[in-house]
C-alpha cells in the first residue's frame, strides 16, 4: 500500500492511496472542527471510507497541534523572552489584575515568580516527554528489556517448582516430631525468607509507584464504538494507515476481557470478576499494624493475596510497550501474557502518554466509569463512532431496573451482616446501613409486598403499571425524608455492597457457634430460595466447600437506582410494575433527559465529533441532546457527504399500491388483514422474478414476520416463493444468526454457479434484530433490500408516551411543524429503516434495489428523514407497473442484459 500525502486547503494528510473527493472533503471539514473547538455531527455512507478518513484526518490535527505546542514551549523558553506575554516586557499580566495602590516591587516579584513557576513546568514537561520518548526508543532498538521478562518469568516458575520440591520434603518428614531445641538455639535455625522481588510482589503496587505510572494527560482523541468488534476492526484500520507506525495508541477493555489472572477470569460472571479483582487490589495501600506483626502464624485468607500481574516493574514495562506500537485487545492479551503484567491495569497506566484511545460506549459515557478508569476529558478530542442510536445508549446506560426479589434478597443480606457485625461497627455506620434497610423495606412495600416473606410466593393484590415523576415516589415510598445523596456517597466511599458480597460469598467458610449456626444456615436457604428456579443448592464436599459460587450482591444493582433517584426531578421518572408475584414486580428508573449527562462530556472536552453511516433525522441529536446540553447553535457543525457508487448503481423506490391495484396500508390497523398480507407476498413474488441472487426483506417485528410466514404458508404463496428462491428467517438466537448468515450465504453462491430455476434466496428479517445492524450485505448477498411497511415503535408504551410529553414540555415547536413528541416517534421510525436499507450498498462497484412497501413513505416529511445519497434519487410510484417494470430494467442493465 503506497502512502500519498494529500493537500487540502493548506493541510497535508498522508493517505495509504489517493482518496476519493468526499474523503478529501470529510478530513478538511474534520480538521476544521478539532481546530476551532466544535461539536461535529458528520455523516459518511458505509462504503465510503469513514473510519480511514477520520484517522487521517484527526490524526493529521493531532500531528499539527502537537507540533505548534512544541514550537511555542520553544519560544517561551527562548533566553530574553517574557513566558506570559511573549516579549521582554515585564509589564503587568493581562488578565491578571492586581489590587489597586499595590507597591510596584510588589506587583514585579508576583510577575516574576508566575514567570519562573511557568517556565519551570515547561522545563519538566519537556523532561518528561523526553525522558518516555527515549525509554520507548530504546525498547524498540533493543529486546533486551523484553528478554528480561521473559527471563524473570522463567525464574519465578524454576523457584516455584523448589519450592514446591522443599514443600514436599517438609510435608513427608512432618509426621517426625521436631528435635527439643536447647536454651538460646532458636536464634540459630533460619527465619522464613523473603526475598526483595517476593515482597515487591506481594506488595504490587503501592501509592508511589501508582502516581509514577501515571503521567501527566496530554491532549488526545477518545475513540468509542458500540462494540468490541467494531472497536478491533478500527484499530487495524489504524494499523494499515499512514499513522500506523509511530502513533501511541491505547485499546480500553473490560476486566473480562483482560484478565490474565486464571484464578480470576475462571469465576466467569463479570460482576464476580470485577469484585475479586478489587478485593485482592483493596489491600495494596494498607499498611501492616503491629497486632498483624505480632500474629506470623495467624492463617491469612487466600482471597486477600495479592495479584501476582499487578507489579509495578511488569507495569510499567507493559504501558511501555503498549504505547510502542499499535496493539488491538486481542494482542494486547498476549503481550499481558507473556510479560506476566496485567493488560487491565497497564492499559489504564497507558492513558495519560497516549495519543489515541479506544474504548465502548460505555467506558466514556458512564461518568463514574470514567473516573474509575481514569479517562479525564479536560481539552480533550472525542470522537463518538456509529452514533445513530447515542441517545438511546446514554438513556440505556442511566435507566436502571431492580426487582421484587433483588429488593428483598439484599435486605435480608444486609440484616444478617449487621445481626453479626453490628457489635464492632460505629455509630455512623449503623445509622447508614438501618437506612439502607428502610429504603429497601418500603421499596418494597410500594410493589405491594412484605420484605420479611418469600417474594416467590408472595402474590399481589393490586397488579398494574404506574409511572411517577421521582418525588411522587419518593413521597408514596415515604422516603422523602432522607437524604439519598448521603447514602449515595455513603456506599460509594465505605462499599458497602462489595463488604456484603464478600460476606455472603463467605458463608461457607464461616465458623459460627451452633445458635448462629442455625440463624446463618436458614439465611443461606433463603437466599437460594430467592433465585427463581434454582434446585435445592448441592451439599457442600471437601473439593468444594462452598458449593457452586453465589451470584454477586443485589445491594450492588441496587445502589445504581438510589444513584438514579439523585436524578433532577424533571429528568427522570419512575415505573412501579406490579405484576402476579412480587418476584415478577419491578421498579425501573427511566431518564428522559440523556443531555443531562452528556452536558459535562461537551463542556469539557475541546470538541466532540459524533460520526455515523446514517445520522439523519440529525433534528434529534440537535435538539434532544446538544440543545438541552447547553451547546450553542453556532458551535454545532453538519458535515453530510454522498456515497461513492455511481448514481445508477442505486434504485430505491416507494410503491403505493400492489400487483392487484390494492393500497398498500401496513398500519397497524390494517396490516394483519389476509388481502394487505397477499398483497406483499404478491409484491415479493414478482420481484424475486427479476431480481438476482439475495433479497433481504425486513418486516417491522417479529411477530409480524412469524404471522406473514404463517399466512403465506397457508395460502400456498410461500411455495411459490421458493421455486426462485430458497426461503431463511432472522433467528431469535444471536448464537444462530452465523449459522443463518453462512448457510444463505452459501445457497446464493451455489445458485450462481449453478444456474437454473433457483435464482438464490431470500431472508425475511425485522428491523431492529440481529440482520439490521452490523450485518454485510454486500453484492449477491443484498441485490434489492424490500421493507414492508414503517417499523414506528409501539405508541401505547408508558416510556414512550412519557418521553412524547417531556419533549413536549421541554422542547419548543417549530412553526408548521409537529410536536417535539410526535416527531419523535417518526425520527426513530426513519432511524430503524435507514440502518436496515443501509445493509446493502458496501463499497463503489456494489449496486442493489431498495423497495419500500408503504404509502406512508411518499409523504415528504418522511422522504426528508432519508438518507441524502438515498433520498436524492427515490422515485414514488402510484402503481406497481411501473415500479417493477424499472427494477426490471435496473437488474437486466447491470447484468448486461438487454
Amino acid at each position: 500500500m503506497d502512502n500519498k500525502t494529500q493537500e487540502v486547503g493548506g493541510v497535508h494528510f498522508p493517505f495509504p492511496f489517493t482518496p476519493y473527493s468526499i474523503q478529501k472533503d470529510f478530513m478538511a471539514e474534520l480538521y476544521k472542527v478539532l481546530e476551532a473547538g466544535k461539536i461535529g455531527i458528520f455523516e459518511s455512507p458505509t462504503g465510503t471510507g469513514k473510519s480511514l478518513s477520520l484517522i487521517c484526518g484527526a490524526l493529521s490535527w493531532l500531528r499539527d497541534f502537537e507540533e505548534k505546542k512544541r514550537q511555542e514551549e520553544a519560544r517561551l523558553l527562548e533566553p530574553g523572552t517574557d513566558p506570559l506575554r511573549g516579549t521582554g516586557s515585564s509589564s503587568s499580566l493581562p488578565g491578571s489584575p492586581r489590587p489597586a495602590g499595590e507597591p510596584d516591587w510588589v506587583t514585579q516579584f508576583v510577575q516574576k515568580k508566575e514567570e519562573r513557576d511557568l517556565v519551570d513546568r515547561l522545563k519538566e514537561e519537556q523532561a518528561k516527554r523526553r525522558k518516555q520518548e527515549e525509554r520507548l526508543q530504546q525498547i524498540r532498538r533493543n529486546a533486551q528489556l523484553r528478554a528480561a521478562a521473559q527471563r524473570r518469568r522463567q525464574e519465578e516458575e524454576e523457584t516455584e517448582s523448589l519450592l514446591r520440591l522443599s514443600r514436599e520434603m517438609l510435608a513427608a518428614a512432618g509426621a517426625e516430631p521436631a528435635e527439643q531445641l536447647e536454651s538460646g538455639e532458636e536464634e540459630l535455625v533460619l527465619a522464613e525468607y523473603e526475598s526483595d522481588e517476593e515482597r515487591r510482589a506481594a506488595r504490587g503496587v503501592d501509592e508511589d509507584e501508582e502516581e509514577a505510572l501515571e503521567e501527566e494527560h496530554r491532549t488526545k482523541i477518545y475513540y468509542c464504538s458500540r462494540t468490541h468488534s467494531q472497536l478491533a476492526q478500527f484499530v487495524r484500520e489504524v494499523q494499515k494507515s499512514p499513522f500506523g507506525k509511530e502513533t501511541r495508541l491505547v485499546a480500553l477493555g473490560s476486566r473480562q476481557s483482560l484478565c490474565v489472572n486464571e484464578d480470576v477470569k475462571s469465576l466467569g460472571s463479570v460482576q464476580l470478576i470485577n469484585d475479586r479483582c478489587m478485593e485482592i487490589q483493596r489491600s495494596k495501600h494498607e499498611k501492616k499494624n503491629k497486632v498483624e506483626e505480632e500474629q506470623p502464624k495467624r492463617r491469612r485468607r487466600e482471597s486477600r493475596a495479592a495479584c501476582p500481574f499487578y507489579n509495578y516493574e511488569q507495569l510499567q514495562l507493559l504501558r511501555d510497550e503498549i504505547l510502542l506500537e499499535v496493539k488491538d485487545i486481542e494482542q494486547l492479551l498476549s503481550l499481558g501474557q507473556e510479560a506476566r503484567a496485567c493488560p487491565y491495569y497497564g492499559s489504564r497506566f497507558a492513558i495519560p502518554a497516549a495519543q489515541l484511545v479506544v474504548l465502548p460506549y460505555q467506558m466514556l459515557l458512564h461518568a463514574a466509569t470514567r473516573q474509575a478508569t481514569g479517562i479525564r476529558l479536560q481539552d480533550q478530542v472525542v470522537f463518538i463512532d456509529e452514533a445513530h442510536n447515542l441517545i438511546d445508549t446514554i438513556t440505556s446506560i442511566y435507566s436502571t431496573e431492580v426487582g421484587g426479589s433483588q429488593l428483598c434478597q439484599a435486605h435480608s443480606q444486609l440484616l444478617q451482616y449487621m445481626e453479626r457485625y453490628g457489635k464492632r461497627l460505629k455509630a455512623k455506620n449503623l445509622m447508614y446501613i438501618k437506612q439502607i434497610l428502610y429504603l429497601l423495606e418500603k421499596f418494597v412495600t410500594v410493589l405491594g409486598g412484605n420484605v420479611k416473606q418469600n417474594p416467590n410466593t408472595q402474590s399481589l393484590s393490586q397488579t398494574g403499571t404506574e409511572l411517577k415523576t421521582i418525588n411522587d415516589f419518593l413521597f408514596q415510598s415515604q422516603i422523602d425524608n432522607i437524604n439519598l445523596f448521603k447514602v449515595q456517597r455513603y456506599c460509594e466511599k465505605s462499599m458497602i455492597s462489595r463488604k456484603l458480597f464478600g460476606f455472603t460469598e463467605r458463608y461457607g467458610a464461616v465458623l459460627p457457634s451452633s445458635r448462629e449456626q442455625r440463624r446463618l444456615a436458614g439465611f443461606q436457604s433463603f437466599l437460594q430460595s430467592l433465585q427463581p428456579g434454582t434446585p435445592d443448592p448441592p451439599a457442600a464436599t471437601e473439593e468444594d466447600p462452598a458449593g457452586a459460587p453465589r451470584p454477586a450482591s443485589p445491594l450492588m444493582h441496587i445502589e445504581g437506582f438510589l444513584a438514579a433517584l439523585t436524578t433532577a426531578n424533571q429528568d427522570g421518572r419512575v415505573i412501579v410494575s406490579r405484576q402476579g408475584s412480587l418476584s415478577q414486580s419491578s421498579l425501573k428508573f427511566l431518564l428522559l433527559n440523556p443531555a443531562a449527562h452528556f452536558a459535562q462530556v461537551v463542556k469539557e472536552c475541546r470538541a466532540v465529533v459524533i460520526a455515523g453511516g446514517t445520522m439523519q433525522p440529525v433534528s434529534d441529536f440537535r435538539e434532544q441532546l446538544l440543545a438541552c446540553a447547553g451547546v450553542q447553535a453556532e458551535r454545532v457543525v453538519e458535515f453530510s457527504c454522498g456515497h461513492v457508487i455511481p448514481p445508477d448503481n442505486i434504485l430505491p423506490l416507494v410503491i403505493c399500491t400492489g400487483p392487484s391495484g390494492q393500497q398498500l396500508d401496513f398500519t397497524y390497523q390494517k396490516r394483519e388483514l389476509p388481502q394487505t398480507m397477499d398483497e406483499a407476498g404478491r409484491i415479493l413474488c414478482n420481484l424475486c422474478n427479476v431480481v438476482p441472487g439475495g433479497l433481504v426483506c425486513f418486516f417491522p417485528s417479529y411477530e409480524y414476520q412469524r404471522q406473514v410466514h404463517t399466512h403465506w404458508d397457508k395460502s400456498g404463496l410461500l411455495a411459490r416463493l421458493a421455486i426462485r428462491k430458497k426461503i431463511f428467517q432472522e433467528p431469535k438466537r444471536a448464537s444462530q444468526v452465523e449459522q443463518v448468515l453462512l448457510e444463505y450465504s452459501k445457497c446464493i453462491q451455489c445458485c450462481s454457479q449453478a444456474g437454473g430455476v433457483l435464482t438464490g434466496a431470500v431472508l425475511l428479517s425485522v428491523v431492529g434484530g440481529k440482520m439490521s445492524e452490523g450485518i454485510n450485505f454486500s453484492d449477491d448477498l443484498g441485490r434489492c433490500v424490500v421493507m414492508v411497511g414503517m417499523p414506528y415503535p409501539n405508541i401505547k408504551s408508558p416510556e414512550l408516551q412519557e418521553k412524547m410529553a417531556y419533549l413536549d414540555q421541554t422542547l419548543p415547536r417549530a412553526p408548521g411543524q409537529a410536536l417535539p413528541g410526535k416527531a419523535l416517534v417518526e425520527n426513530l421510525c426513519m432511524k430503524a429503516v435507514n440502518q436496515s436499507i443501509g445493509r446493502a450498498i458496501r463499497h463503489q462497484r456494489d449496486f442493489a434495489s431498495i423497495v419500500l412497501l408503504d404509502q406512508r413513505y411518499a409523504r415528504p416529511s418522511v422522504l426528508a428523514k432519508l438518507p441524502a445519497w438515498i433520498r436524492d434519487r427515490v422515485e414514488v410510484k402510484a402503481a406497481f407497473g411501473p415500479a417493477f417494470a424499472a427494477v426490471r430494467k435496473f437488474h437486466r442493465e447491470k447484468a448486461g442484459l438487454p
